[in-house]
């Protein structure tokens, strides 16, 4: 018997799912690694502990919103009572990439590489979450006209609430050390970075367009973003195959040509070790947006 505080929404013709909103309390659910095939959204509203994701570990307190993008790695350990809620969703719902124009959460959210995957969530913050939620929760049992069409209109509003609410935090974090050398360094590492990470892979590639040691950038670069400079290339590469498999019916042989690499099963392995799954298995259970690509 399914409880009746859990509340899914499943998609009639591949039933996969679509949305759930499921609370939690005392119990950690999320104490063994999650690997999910779709986009998760953890409100802590008590409890504390340590959160694991992609071999990084951040501790967690009451009132954060915890978000991981699909297959993205994590697990709990709590050092008190949890309670909390959470939201699912598949790609096939509400892709990220599709819609980033729309709610601004694609690097903020969700595949931000340089940031944790917390938001301090506040007391008006929290009382819009949990109107948000209500609405959800009172869509889902319905099976009224346009549906879908409101349900992602309340999600969407959940998202964007929590990105803008993550970039005023990430404003304040930054204002500190303004004056300081290192950050200067690492916003033209970004910005190297994202202009080329299809064809420079190694560490050594960008410490020489900085003029900086590669043990000396990785210093830096572990010290702001706790990963390493190949952590943060390795990451942004993934990123961006995982885009392209859900966006395009391009084949991994393409992707990986496009990528940098000219060996797709070289490709393919690199993938398989970030992502956790094969390019192939995660095209077939994230999924493969057939209808923007007819269009």
């Amino acid at each position: 018997m399914i409880p009746t505080n859990i509340y899914t929404l499943i998609e009639p013709k591949s039933g996969n799912l679509a949305l759930k909103i499921h609370p939690f309390e005392l119990e950690n659910p999320f104490e063994e690694t999650q690997r999910l095939n779709h986009y998760s959204l953890i409100w802590v509203q008590k409890g504390r502990g340590i959160l694991t994701s992609e071999f990084h570990e951040y501790e967690f307190q009451e009132n954060m919103l915890l978000s991981f993008s699909p297959y993205q790695p994590f697990s709990f350990k709590s050092t008190e009572g949890l309670k909390g809620i959470v939201i699912q969703f598949h790609p096939d719902f509400f892709c990220i990439h599709k819609h980033h124009q729309e709610v601004a959460c694609h690097g903020v959210l969700f595949n931000n590489i340089y940031d944790t995957p917390i938001v301090l969530v506040d007391g008006k913050t929290s009382t819009n979450f949990e109107m948000v939620i209500e609405q959800l929760k009172e869509e889902i049992k319905k099976s009224a006209l346009a549906q879908y069409e409101l349900l992602i209109s309340y999600l969407k509003i959940f998202l964007i609430t929590a990105s803008r609410l993550k970039r005023e935090q990430q404003a304040e974090k930054e204002e500190p050390i303004l004056d300081k050398e290192e950050p200067y360094i690492l916003q033209n590492l970004k910005n190297y970075i994202e202009s080329h990470y299809k064809s420079k892979h190694s560490a050594s590639d960008y410490a020489d367009m900085l003029a900086i040691t590669p043990k000396a950038l990785s210093k830096l670069t572990k010290s702001h973003f706790n990963k390493t400079l190949t952590d943060l290339i390795s990451e942004r590469i993934i990123i961006e195959a995982k885009r392209e498999l859900y966006l395009t019916n391009k084949t991994v042989k393409e992707i990986a040509f496009e990528l940098g690499y000219n060996d797709e099963y070289y490709f393919s392995r690199f993938f398989k070790k970030n992502a956790e799954v094969s390019p192939q298995i995660y095209r077939e259970t994230v999924g493969f947006d057939r209808a923007t690509v007819s269009m």
